[in-house]
């Protein structure tokens, strides 16, 4: 989980898009590890996997948009299969006692990280 966190900081401080293939890539990795280790994530890794699963759906809905054909329709598959992911891992923060506003005040320590 920790080198999928680092490596959505590097991309977050890019100025120039990723080309598609490496995008894929990666998106790849976020959901194999998804499916093979999310019911086992601490809470520590539940924050890391919300904050890629919004940041690639985000940038992947996007793209979607900027896209034509068959990279559109596979940018807007990745999008609407992290949002499960987001919305399964709100959850589960929303379950430990956490509100939006504690989401969201994270989230911007998060993207702080970034800019160190």
């Amino acid at each position: 989980m920790e080198e999928l966190y680092k490596q959505i900081q590097v991309y977050l401080k890019m100025e120039e898009e990723i080309p598609f293939d490496e995008f894929e890539n990666y998106y790849k990795k976020i959901i194999k590890t998804f499916n093979e280790q999310a019911d086992q994530f601490a809470e520590e890794d539940v924050w890391k996997a919300l904050f890629i699963s919004e940041n690639v759906m985000s940038n992947a809905e996007d793209r979607s948009k900027q896209e034509k054909g068959q990279k559109a329709k596979k940018f807007a598959k990745m999008s609407q299969r992290l949002t499960l992911w987001a919305k399964n891992f709100a959850g589960r923060l929303g379950e430990l006692g956490y509100n939006e506003e504690q989401l969201n005040e994270r989230f911007e320590k998060m993207f702080e990280e970034k800019a160190e």
